[in-house]
């Protein structure tokens, strides 16, 4: 944008400053003093600028002397204010950032409200340095909303929006301009009318919504006619020659461009004649920085050698009461040792107690859910397997998509430290994006049902077959957002659609939206509903669940170096987004596939001891090591397991941990002592880190963890068991 509309800007600032520097409630002030600013603000704004600079001067000085930080603060400000209509911009700067120091050691929100926000001009509009300029804003707003100063948060709200489409962040800028349009009756009082329009039609036209567009550049135009505010219209017609060069339109966007530059050719002219009256002024403003720099260094040596003679004082005080107190002190601290000491030891004691309390309770937890899920799985898998007339149900591949999924939520809830810690390692696994979504959609067809309401699912079809990536988590992200979507829904559709949106190499990046028509989220609870255990506007009667959905979805899009976005209005509905990137390579792919379907029967017959007291979970694993024509025997427990080996041999052991009467460390151990060196895999449903240690100085050679693939069973059971007999 030209250099041109900071002015304007700085008019707005300015007005904030004439506020809180005439009124003056917070900050008692030298009545001369002020009157002193007010005269320099009046010269300033009469362009008597180097009038301004001499009485802001003199009131800074007298300022500096009585220590009156608002009034200094004050000076500073329209001292840099000048030095932004000489053009100076270095400056201006400088001296906005010393009238913000002082301001900080005030109490006048106001006053740090108009500096923050001519800061932001500063770095948007000057120094291109968008970034800081709009965090500046940002502070400037904070402060507004603290005074209650909503006018000034609409002002600060066109900076902001127009800042972001400067650098084409029309969605950020959005944000910020919707407010604008929402507030523009309310506080607009007419300085604004031209600018705001002309948002509106850059970021209609930035939607390719020209119909609109066009109407809003007109209105801009209109307005700043009527109001003969030529900077404004000239801003107006340049993005109007923009819009129409857009939309092929050349001859009018020629027409508008010569517009732009009649009218700033003769804001030029005006500036032009302004620069030449000052020319004897430029030469003073170096000495004059340097005569504010002296005063501000008296400043400090007077203090430094004020400081100097009250530690003198201090320090003799000091000396004399020293003694003393370490006399009390020393006394009182054997006294207050003892007894803290007491505390202390109580304190650590329940903490340690506590500690191992929740360790025990997320274990105890942990070992009781990941085992009847293991039969639920394997149970599944049987009948998939054993009728095949029923393989292709619906019913039983969402059940068995439905436990997995149950599966890696508890191992996920459990865990949500290991995902924050960033423990936990995605998978490369191939699947097909369209039969992942369609299995989701299935799976949640009874909670659909329930609410009445339509699952829809658009994939784009430029994205390949077979990606690679991990799709169990994929599915836990897509599960939580649709199941979520479908319980605040009534009546409704929700939306699953897939874009590709870019490919890079071998990556491709798919463009996911989950979107409702359903009760939608209140703005201020958006920014919340991300956190653990949050459930936003819920009602007893209304809809359940843990509140740690929102949550696992954020971290798990972080494990894939993703982010969600949000989009929501109350009584409409709300989408969530995000993007991932999926490999494509096929040669991958199939020796992936490769390695699932590999055939792990052989033709040796092994013999498998299985010790395993819970009578479901004897049951699917005797049938999964069965079906790979091994030999299988199952004991309830230690004791039998130690008898059974005293007359049989086998080939490999599969050790239950948690038994009755003897636990499986301990069985192993027995069994090592015997001079047995059969391999034994644990095969537990307890976390693999709370074990690895014990069971290996128990002597067991590996760990698997229920429930578990058959292919990783087996691949163990044939390492193993070729290991020992290669020996």
């Amino acid at each position: 944008m030209p250099q041109i509309r900071i002015f304007l800007l700085l008019f707005f600032g300015l007005n904030c400053y004439d506020s809180s520097a005439i009124s003056s409630s917070k900050c008692n002030e030298d009545p001369k003093i002020d009157k002193l600013v007010k005269k320099a603000l009046l010269n300033f704004r009469e362009a008597n600028f180097e009038k301004s600079l001499v009485i802001s001067r003199n009131a800074l000085n007298a300022a500096t002397a009585i220590k009156d930080y608002c009034l200094i603060s004050r000076s500073y400000n329209i001292i840099a204010a000048n030095f932004n209509e000489l053009s100076d911009i270095d400056k201006a700067i400088f001296f906005y950032k010393k009238a913000l120091y002082y301001a900080d050691k005030t109490n006048n929100d106001s006053l740090k409200c108009n500096l923050y926000n001519n800061l932001g001009n500063m770095y948007c509009f000057e120094k291109k340095q968008f970034d800081i300029g709009i965090r500046y804003y940002k502070k400037s707003v904070a402060y507004s909303l603290k005074i209650n100063d909503l006018k000034e948060v609409y002002f600060t709200n066109v900076n902001i929006a127009w800042a972001y489409f400067d650098i084409k962040n029309y969605k950020q800028g959005y944000l910020f301009l919707k407010y604008v349009n929402s507030t523009k009756k309310k506080y607009s009082d007419g300085s604004t009318e031209v600018i705001v329009d002309m948002l509106n039609g850059i970021y209609a036209s930035s939607q390719n919504d020209d119909k609109a567009a066009n109407a809003y550049f007109l209105s801009a135009i209109e307005s700043g006619k009527r109001c003969q505010e030529k900077t404004d219209l000239s801003n107006a017609y340049l993005e109007y020659s923009k819009f129409l060069n857009k939309i092929n339109k050349h001859r009018e966007a020629y027409d508008a461009l010569v517009n732009h530059y009649n009218l700033l050719e003769e804001l030029y002219n005006v500036r032009k004649l302004k620069k030449a009256s000052l020319a004897g002024v430029s030469l003073e403003l170096d000495e004059y920085k340097r005569q504010i720099d002296k005063v501000e260094g008296e400043k400090v040596e007077q203090s430094q050698s004020l400081r100097k003679s009250k530690i003198i004082v201090i320090l003799f005080v000091l000396i004399s009461l020293i003694l003393l107190i370490l006399i009390i002190t020393l006394v009182k601290n054997i006294r207050y040792k003892k007894k803290h000491n007491l505390e202390l030891l109580e304190a650590k004691e329940i903490a340690e107690e506590a500690s191992l309390l929740k360790t025990q309770f997320i274990s105890t937890i942990s070992h009781e859910l990941r085992t009847p899920l293991y039969g639920v799985v394997g149970i599944t898998n049987m009948l998939l397997e054993e009728h095949k007339e029923i393989s292709r149900s619906q019913h039983l591949s969402s059940l068995k998509f439905s436990a997995r999924y149950l599966l890696s939520l508890v191992n996920d809830i459990l865990q949500i430290n290991k995902i924050e810690e960033n423990k936990i390692v995605l998978e490369n696994l191939t699947f097909n994006i369209s039969d992942e979504i369609t299995v989701i959609k299935n799976s949640l067809s009874f909670l659909s049902q329930k609410n009445n309401n339509r699952i829809s699912i658009d994939i784009d079809p430029e994205i390949p077959e077979y990606l690679i990536g991990d799709k169990l988590r994929l599915a836990q992200i897509l599960m939580n957002l649709v199941s979520n979507a479908l319980k605040f829904t009534k009546d409704g559709q929700v939306e699953i659609i897939v874009n590709l949106s870019k490919v890079e190499g071998k990556l491709y990046y798919l463009d996911f939206l989950i979107k409702d028509n359903g009760v939608g989220i209140a703005v201020v609870d958006q920014s919340k509903i991300f956190e653990k255990f949050v459930q936003v506007g819920r009602k007893d009667e209304d809809y359940q669940g843990t509140g740690l959905g929102l949550s696992i979805v954020k971290r798990l899009l972080g494990l894939f170096g993703s982010t969600i976005t949000l989009d929501s209005d109350l009584g409409k509905g709300t989408s969530f987004s995000f993007t991932i990137a999926f490999e494509h390579d096929l040669a991958k792919t199939k020796s992936i596939i490769d390695e699932i379907e590999v055939d792990l029967t052989s033709s040796e017959i092994y013999k498998i001891l299985v010790v395993e007291d819970n009578l479901i979970n004897q049951l699917v694993t005797k049938k999964i090591i069965e079906k790979n024509n091994y030999t299988c025997k199952v004991v309830d427990d230690g004791y039998e397991a130690l008898k059974i080996l005293e007359n049989e041999e086998f080939d490999l052991i599969l050790m239950d941990i948690n038994m009755p009467l003897i636990n499986g460390f301990e069985t192993t151990k027995r069994i090592r002592l015997l001079g047995i060196e059969t391999p034994i895999v644990a095969l537990t449903a307890f976390d693999k880190d709370e074990i690895t240690d014990e069971a290996i100085s128990s002597g067991m050679n590996d760990i698997i963890i229920k429930p578990f693939e058959p292919v990783k069973l087996f691949k163990i059971i044939n390492f193993l068991i070729n290991e020992k007999n290669a020996v």
